[in-house]
């Protein structure tokens, strides 16, 4: 098919078509013109099973990869281009001359859309025909070394036909991977080649603004709260450690470390909601109440989301503060 102003000929027929059955259509409405149907157009529907037919045959030569709706679409094409070009005066029936037509269009669309060269898929066709007669002369599938004598090569030259073939196959992420349904087995090719280890972007991005309210949320509580919570958590100190060295009991550090945890909780909860109405409707909101806001707006103004995400450190600080996460 050629080209006709720079569009392809598929779309240049399509494009033709589908101007041409408006134009009739603008004729059967047209007072004093035919009323009769364009018989293009009953040519196209009476054989539109002649495409699936084509198709099928067609496909079994390619990979699984090819994508079976595409061959049908370029199949259709070709039909509607057999019904323009097709001469009823000519003593050849249709059905014949739009499979002819239709199986052309399907080859181009292949060709044009395989990334392997000819040669490629010439050595690819000997390698199967080979494997194909093996089979049937040995009533098994032979190995590679066998393929590789029957075709008179070495067995690494069958290799890397195979390897070549297999990277000129494109699959969509959604494509089924092989085996599904399996115990384990990825359902589709992108499931195959996700990091299971690698965490999601925006559950990464969740993960250091957490960490950042953590730390704003340290950086922030009273003086004895915070140095309970980092002797405890941070510095790995014990309860009689931290007593000595704050002049208390141990009784009054996990009372001090319970107060800054539910301190920090309620802080950094209140990232994650609309900050407006700290007083939660009421007039005039009590002491305790305005604290609770003030050090919630403390740890919201210590930095922007930006900063947040991109703070992260790589001397085991982050690490260290999942203690006092897993606290909260």
């Amino acid at each position: 098919m050629g080209h006709d102003d720079d569009r392809t000929g598929t779309e240049a027929v399509s494009a033709d078509w589908l101007d041409e059955r408006a134009e009739a259509r603008r004729r059967r409405r047209s007072p004093g013109r035919g009323t009769g149907p364009d018989p293009r157009d009953q040519l196209v529907e009476e054989h539109l099973e002649l495409v699936e037919q084509v198709v099928s045959q067609v496909a079994v030569r390619f990979p699984r990869h090819v994508d079976r709706e595409e061959l049908v679409r370029a199949g259709m094409v070709g039909l509607v281009e057999a019904a323009r070009r097709f001469d009823g005066s000519r003593s050849i029936p249709f059905a014949r001359f739009a499979a002819r037509r239709i199986r052309g269009a399907v080859l181009d669309a292949v060709r044009a859309a395989d990334w392997a060269p000819r040669s490629v898929r010439a050595q690819a066709r000997a390698v199967d025909q080979a494997e194909t007669d093996l089979a049937e002369r040995l009533r098994r599938r032979p190995t590679v070394a066998e393929t590789a004598e029957h075709l008179g090569v070495e067995a690494r030259e069958v290799d890397r036909v195979r390897e070549r073939v297999v990277r000129a196959a494109l699959l969509g992420l959604d494509a089924p991977a092989a085996g599904p349904g399996e115990d384990g087995a990825p359902a589709s090719v992108g499931e195959g080649i996700a990091d299971a280890a690698t965490p999601e972007p925006s559950e990464e991005l969740e993960r250091r603004e957490l960490h950042a309210f953590v730390r704003h949320a340290v950086a922030h509580l009273p003086d004895r709260h915070r140095a309970v919570v980092v002797g405890y958590f941070v510095e790995q100190l014990s309860s009689e450690e931290l007593a000595r060295s704050l002049g208390v009991t141990v009784s009054r550090v996990s009372q001090l470390r319970t107060e800054a945890l539910v301190a920090m909780r309620r802080g950094i909860e209140a990232q994650f909601v609309d900050p407006a109405d700290p007083a939660g409707g009421q007039d005039r909101p009590s002491l305790v109440e305005r604290r609770r806001a003030a050090y919630a707006d403390a740890i919201r103004s210590s930095a922007p989301c930006v900063e947040r995400i991109a703070s992260v450190t790589d001397d085991g600080t982050d690490e260290r503060f999942l203690a006092i996460i897993a606290a909260l």
